[in-house]
């Protein structure tokens, strides 16, 4: 047919079918490579997506949970403000602060002692009955209680110093696989005071069966300072909702040292601006004073005429006032 031999169209036919399966053998290798290798990459893509979306959940779930830490840490600081702040201070708790051994009525009796002083030395000086009479009440309410606060407040610089490091010796006691209330002894043994006397009281009130979160919580009544809150706040969290205490006790550390750092930066700042305003301030009262040995006629106008008397007012007045705005200028709350 269309003179080709049918012999010749089934040679050609075996011989192409022969080069095909030959090209099928020699090239089966590599299509199968190729194809095992677009397998595996698939594979590994989506074993990549699966680790990013792992990757993502995680995220989300411990920006989640960083969150709900955030605000239960809000809530119990609010409402341990809320809570202390309508209840201010009496006289028993001042002392108890201060870290003194007294008790009230010991308190009173001195600050007599103290008001009758200052009026015997006011009427030695030569003062009259009415001068007599206001140093014997500065001395009996203003005084003793200016020497309290005084006292009170270098106890808290001096709980500050110490805390930081009682938070890492619990930290390396939980990491060490001691138990918290282990570790809170060993504070009251070994660290300093006041500290030692404030974990002291912790371990006491908790022999009395408080609560741990109950018996640290009241660190901050004794010791009023945003330290000692935060400490209570994540000692609180830990044993309501669990979790690494190490860790948070750890970043606590962090937090008061970095606050310490500031607080002494800001001191460092501002230390110009407070020998300026102190020199300004008693610039007036040396000079007065200087004028007075030197000329006391000169200035003794200013005492004896009633033109003197309102310079003198007026002039307090506005001394006063530039007081308190440098006083305003150079102190930061942080």
């Amino acid at each position: 047919m269309f003179g080709i031999d049918i012999t010749v169209i089934a040679f050609v036919a075996l011989v192409t079918l022969g080069v095909a399966g030959l090209a099928y053998v020699l090239m089966f290798d590599r299509v199968a490579m190729e194809a095992k290798q677009e397998k595996r990459l698939k594979s590994i893509n989506n074993r990549e997506q699966n680790k990013v979306a792992r990757a993502e959940s995680r995220v989300a779930d411990a920006a989640k949970r960083r969150k709900s830490v955030q605000d239960s840490l809000k809530e119990l600081e609010e409402k341990q403000k809320e809570k202390h702040g309508k209840e201010k201070p009496n006289l028993k708790q001042l002392i108890r602060q201060a870290g003194l051994k007294i008790t009230v009525k010991q308190f009173w009796i001195l600050s007599g002692l103290c008001g009758l002083a200052t009026a015997f030395i006011a009427m030695l000086s030569g003062a009259n009955l009415y001068v007599a009479g206001a140093a014997l009440i500065v001395g009996f309410l203003g005084l003793p209680r200016w020497i309290l606060g005084y006292i009170r407040k270098k106890r808290f610089k001096q709980f500050l110093e110490e805390f930081p490091n009682a938070v890492d010796v619990i930290v390396r006691g939980v990491k060490a696989g001691l138990p918290l209330n282990d570790c809170l002894a060993i504070i009251a043994r070994e660290s300093k005071e006041p500290v030692r006397t404030e974990f002291a009281r912790v371990i006491e009130t908790q022999h009395m069966g408080v609560p741990l979160t109950e018996a640290v919580g009241r660190l901050y009544k004794n010791i009023p300072v945003p330290e000692a809150n935060f400490f209570g706040i994540v000692i609180s969290i830990q044993q309501q909702a669990g979790g690494n205490l190490s860790e948070a006790l750890s970043n606590l550390s962090g937090v008061l040292r970095d606050r310490k750092k500031m607080q002494a930066k800001i001191r460092a700042m501002s230390a110009e601006a407070k020998a300026s305003a102190g020199i300004i301030g008693s610039l007036p009262f040396a000079v007065a004073t200087l004028v007075y040995l030197t000329t006391p006629d000169y200035i003794m106008i200013l005492f004896n005429t009633m033109k003197g008397n309102i310079v003198l007012v007026c002039a307090g007045t506005w001394m006063c006032m530039g007081i308190l705005v440098m006083k305003k200028m150079i102190n930061f709350d942080f």
